[in-house]
């Protein structure tokens, strides 16, 4: 986890789908809900990539394909199923948010470089249609996957200051103990 990055840029080396298949079964295993599972992952390689071509400028009221499936050899569309009418639809899409981040871990120490990508049209009609999608399911974005490129740099990281991120409940102690921030 220290050490994941996101790779705007990646070759064109991807998993099979038996690999994939191994890392899907890893990831999946973050919270489930009693095994409620409320999440799935759509494989997109090769020409069924122009298909989400098509359905993202269709979203955004264009014509032709978009550029953006090609830039990477695999799409993984990650989806929630929001069909549980006892947990809630957040927890539903954090579970699925969650497979998501894993399996992203999972192919980063693998090997592999993924980014994550998102925007407002995510939930559009077209694109609902070209996934397939049920009517309790949502789109939450896709993993773009494929090989690391050479870097002709090194990589600088910029780690986390995680005292900026982490608070005390307000009326609880205001100070944390040395014990308290074991790694």
């Amino acid at each position: 986890m220290r050490d994941r990055r996101s790779w705007s840029k990646v070759t064109d080396l991807a998993p099979t789908s038996v690999e994939l298949e191994a890392f899907v079964a890893a990831a999946g295993r973050v919270a489930d809900h009693k095994s409620l599972r409320p999440w799935r992952i759509i494989e997109i390689r090769g020409s069924d990539r122009d298909i989400l071509a098509r359905a993202l400028n269709k979203a955004d009221g264009k014509k032709g394909y978009s550029s953006k499936p090609r830039r990477a050899p695999l799409i993984l569309a990650v989806v929630a199923d929001l069909s549980s009418k006892k947990i809630p639809a957040w927890e539903q899409e954090a579970v699925a948010s969650g497979v998501a981040h894993m399996l992203s871990l999972a192919l980063d120490e693998a090997g592999f470089g993924v980014f994550w990508r998102t925007d407002d049209k995510t939930r559009s009609k077209s694109l609902a249609k070209a996934h397939g999608l049920s009517k309790h399911e949502v789109l939450l974005g896709w993993l773009y996957v494929g090989g690391k490129p050479q870097r002709s740099r090194p990589i600088r990281r910029k780690t986390v200051d995680a005292a900026k991120h982490i608070s005390r409940l307000p009326g609880g102690k205001k100070t944390r103990k040395a014990h308290d921030a074991r790694l």
